[in-house]
């Protein structure tokens, strides 16, 4: 076992439920529920959601209510623990730091990269800026160029780069169709079943 590993694993979906369909169940605003699992192009999603909170007149804090309800999935904290006494692990997602803080707390503080929101003093969310230009995958490849081997996890589009580009990579709770489309890509559905995995590559 190689102490130059770091695991990268996506968030939402993965440890946490999505928590655009949480806010689209809590809102009541079906067209909400698309998440990267739907839309690969990320710039386009996010663009198209702030629109539909604008037309609502829904902001940050009404978010935010709906993220204070959300608790991790079933194992998921077990699991990350179980992880980090083996290896390094940091969390790679396309969310937000006002979005994750609540959620980091309920998995016990693991590491997040993330990206920010742009919000008016009125609560509205303006905009978003994002860390850098397809985030999981680029930094994958920075800490590949510090000599770490990355191993990587995740369950949307967003995330195939991130696992393509690993020493192993692994769908979980994914989708049929992103399983179907990406055969060679070992899928998984239970933590136990990651971990396993994991715990072999490393």
């Amino acid at each position: 076992m190689s102490d130059l590993n770091i695991v990268c694993l996506d968030l939402e979906g993965v440890l946490v439920p999505e928590i655009w369909i949480a806010f689209s169940e809590a809102s009541g605003i079906p067209e909400l529920k698309r998440t990267t699992r739907d839309e690969p192009d990320y710039n386009k999603l996010m663009n198209w959601r702030l629109g539909i909170l604008k037309e609502h007149g829904l902001g940050l804090k009404e978010i935010q209510e709906t993220i204070a309800k959300i608790d991790p999935i079933p194992g998921a904290k077990e699991f990350l623990d179980e992880l980090r006494s083996i290896t390094q692990v940091v969390i790679l997602s396309d969310t937000f730091t006002q979005f994750a803080a609540p959620l980091m707390k309920k998995l016990g503080w693991p590491t997040i990269f993330c990206n920010t929101l742009e919000v008016a003093d009125n609560g509205e969310i303006t905009g978003f800026k994002m860390r850098c230009e397809n985030g999981k995958l680029t930094t994958v490849k920075a800490f590949q160029s510090i000599g770490f081997e990355t191993i990587a996890s995740g369950d949307s589009y967003n995330d195939l780069g991130m696992i393509k580009a690993s020493k192993a990579g692994f769908l979980f709770k994914s989708t049929e169709k992103i399983k179907a489309d990406n055969p060679e890509l070992p899928a998984f559905e239970e933590y136990s079943e990651l971990l396993a995995a994991i715990r072999k590559a490393l």
